[in-house]
């Protein structure tokens, strides 16, 4: 497992399980509550969700799996990085500390690893920070940071002082959509933010790409994990792909021991050529 490095020296695995579209079906919770499970079996232990995935359902879910394989001996809750996210709706001082305490209590742990504004609302970046560091300063997580954040975005958030605290930022990034390339990763590397990548084999278009599948069996890997190491060649960046089946969480879990070649990235250049010019982020 390759792991990244917070601002605040915590090693963290690079490679963590993403949850969309988990928790929208109550006929569905057995399944997903045993995909995060065996997500856990495989090795992960960091997972991603959001008080918007299934309007809980998801985070219900994750904190089922966790408390079962607690109880199971197949992970300790400190091996875990537990992810969530506070909706801009909610971004108010009162309101994110609300929204907290019911993603708490939906995940059934004490304290979140890392809290992230989904994305920007109508409220001031500072009240939603004030209340991250209310929140922080209390136990009830660990850390904080943002989610579909632009460059401009995270300029505005550096003008203040407790917006430097703020240690990732989650964007939708792929081999074919890499406009956060251009000037919103190289942001990241001068103020030590790292980057969470979301759809990281674009929902699924890049585990068919011609590209990665020649890349992949030249390394005898799926297509999958090829488009999962290009991603994660970066020493900054963590990828939160989605899977709920055992054989796509190895399968996705294998890229994160993958070192692509000079010539595997120049192919995959050739075909997704690198962004040129400033473009709105790309969001799901």
């Amino acid at each position: 497992m390759r792991f990244v490095q917070w601002s605040n020296g915590q090693r963290v695995p690079a490679l963590g399980l993403g949850t969309w579209r988990m928790g929208e079906s109550p006929r569905a919770r057995k399944n997903e509550v045993q995909a995060v499970m065996q997500a856990f079996e495989t090795g992960y232990r960091l997972i991603d969700t959001a008080e918007m995935y299934g309007d809980g359902g998801a985070e219900s879910v994750v904190g089922e799996a966790i408390q079962l394989a607690i109880n199971a001996g197949s992970v300790r809750r400190e091996e875990l990085i537990v992810v969530t996210k506070v909706l801009p709706s909610h971004a108010t001082r009162d309101g994110v500390v609300r929204a907290c305490e019911r993603s708490l209590k939906r995940l059934a742990i004490d304290t979140v690893d890392l809290y992230l504004l989904h994305w920007r609302g109508a409220t001031p970046l500072k009240e939603t920070v004030a209340a991250f560091e209310q929140l922080r300063n209390q136990g009830r997580i660990q850390q904080w940071g943002v989610s579909n954040f632009d460059t401009s975005d995270m300029q505005q958030l550096w003008s203040f002082a407790e917006g430097r605290r703020c240690i990732a930022n989650q964007v939708y990034y792929s081999a074919s959509a890499r406009d956060a390339e251009f000037d919103l990763f190289p942001w990241h590397r001068e103020h030590s933010v790292v980057t969470m990548a979301y759809s990281p084999i674009d929902q699924g278009a890049l585990a068919r790409d011609a590209t990665f599948d020649s890349i992949g069996r030249r390394h005898g890997i799926s297509a999958t994990s090829a488009a999962l190491a290009w991603v994660l060649r970066q020493p900054d960046m963590i990828a939160i792909p989605m899977s709920g089946s055992a054989p796509h969480l190895r399968e996705n879990f294998a890229a994160a021991s993958v070192d692509l070649t000079a010539e595997d990235l120049a192919q995959v250049d050739a075909q997704f050529p690198p962004t040129k010019r400033k473009r709105p982020l790309a969001t799901t």
